[in-house]
């Protein structure tokens, strides 16, 4: 079922693994002409423009954009107990490790009387974005709000498309989840007019101003994607996400039950999403194929993870040994990396580039979802290489407070002046001996 490369008694470099493995084509600027339109509509009309666009994407036209509060609490009143009791538990599990990554202002003295303060200032304002398309992500509003609210962000809104089906509110998982994490703001409006009602704001139906954030973060679609790219500097972006993507490193001790139904399971996102399995075992990727085969048929999107699977971005890396192994995850960066290898501990310290490390049999990626604690916004298309995951640190600015005194200043001064003087910008220097002109030499 997957397309298969054969690396072994191969090193290929670095560039030649980029450029040769399974990868799929996502090409935000060509959405770009799509989005601009959009974009600038919103700009210019604002909340009518964005109901013209929702009519036309989402087939609902919703009476305005921000949800009654009301409907927030009849959604979590009527929210199965199940399913309820889950998402608290992912609650208490994300607060728990988001928790351990608030930074903490440090003081250096770097000379007597001379010292420089990096204090960690929350943004003001934040958009947080759940889609709505394919599937129900509610899981998505713990991701993104948790760690906003741990950095202490002032105010939060969450955006997600109204659906039809309820009336042209977002779907009332979304609005329960957002009640259960105490978010009272809520807009129904989804894609490249969320991002562009989030960046310039605009005035609701009934009057009540609708503020712009300083910051949007959440997953969504090519067109999500290419209005963020299209805004970024007039706000902040945690990243321009692409399909979902899981590579699992594995060895002949690895189930390929496991690895089939890890597989499977990123696939039935989207018929973008890459499933890709890096193996030193011929005969482990031969039973994973036979596996698939049953299991794909059985599973709820099967036409999708069909698709999925049959893709470009999708197929099995040979390789010789699982040093090659490790090689070849770096270069790909995935998103999600399962290592399902003998010692997969120590496997695992050896990866570079990966969103989130997933390790051993019993951490599939579908824990990392929902209940690990873990964050699952993560880096997509081979942004692992230099970018992290959402974090509290997403939701941070890191600001430097210089207080020095007179006598520290006198002391560093004729260095400044000649560092100013040999890139020619004495008026740097003056600026420093301005201040203690009538000074005897």
């Amino acid at each position: 079922m997957l397309n298969r490369t054969d690396l072994r008694g191969q090193v290929p470099s670095v560039a030649e693994l980029r450029s040769t493995l399974p990868r799929a084509e996502y090409d935000v600027d060509a959405a770009l002409h799509h989005v601009r339109p959009v974009v600038e509509a919103v700009r210019d009309r604002g909340v009518e423009a964005v109901l013209e666009y929702t009519e036309k994407f989402d087939k609902v036209r919703p009476g305005g954009v921000r949800v009654a509060a009301s409907e927030l609490t009849s959604a979590l009143a009527n929210l199965d107990p199940a399913v309820r009791e889950a998402l608290e538990e992912s609650i208490v599990r994300a607060r728990k490790v988001h928790g351990d990554q608030r930074r903490q202002d440090v003081t250096t003295e770097v000379v007597d009387g001379g010292t420089v303060t990096e204090r960690w200032i929350p943004v003001e304002r934040v958009g947080l974005y759940a889609p709505g398309g394919l599937a129900v992500y509610p899981s998505t509003v713990v991701m993104n709000v948790v760690p906003a609210q741990i950095a202490g962000v002032g105010t939060l809104v969450l955006c997600s498309p109204p659906q039809a089906a309820f009336g042209g509110l977002p779907h009332p998982t979304i609005l329960a989840a957002a009640e259960l994490l105490g978010v009272d703001e809520v807009w129904a409006v989804g894609g490249a007019q969320a991002v562009a009602l989030l960046a310039y704001g605009g005035t609701d139906t009934d009057g009540a101003t609708l503020e712009p954030v300083d910051i949007v973060t959440g997953p969504g679609n090519i067109y999500l994607t290419a209005a963020k790219r299209l805004l970024r500097g007039i706000i902040g972006i945690d990243s321009e996400a692409g399909p979902t993507e899981i590579a699992i490193l594995a060895d002949e001790t690895a189930d390929p039950v496991h690895v089939a139904a890890d597989l499977i399971s990123q696939a039935e996102h989207d018929p973008l999403a890459a499933s890709v399995l890096v193996t030193t075992s011929e005969g482990l990727a031969d039973a994973v194929d036979k596996e698939l085969t049953g299991r794909v048929a059985a599973t709820k999107h099967s036409e999708r993870v069909t698709e999925a699977l049959g893709g470009k971005q999708s197929g099995v890396i040979l390789v010789s040994t699982v040093d090659d192994g490790i090689r070849v995850v770096d270069a790909y960066a995935a998103e999600h990396l399962e290592i399902q290898t003998a010692d997969a501990r120590a496997v695992a310290a050896r990866v570079r580039n990966a969103g989130a490390i997933f390790v051993g049999a019993y951490a599939p990626v579908s824990l990392g979802d929902y209940c690990a604690g873990s964050n699952h916004v993560l880096p997509t298309g081979g942004f692992a290489r230099h970018s992290s995951g959402l974090s509290v640190q997403s939701f941070l600015k890191g600001v430097h407070v210089v207080d020095y005194s007179q006598d520290a200043l006198r002391e560093i001064a004729g260095r400044v002046v000649a560092l100013a003087n040999a890139e020619d910008l004495p008026a740097h220097g003056e600026a420093i001996t301005a201040r203690f002109e009538g000074e005897r030499a």
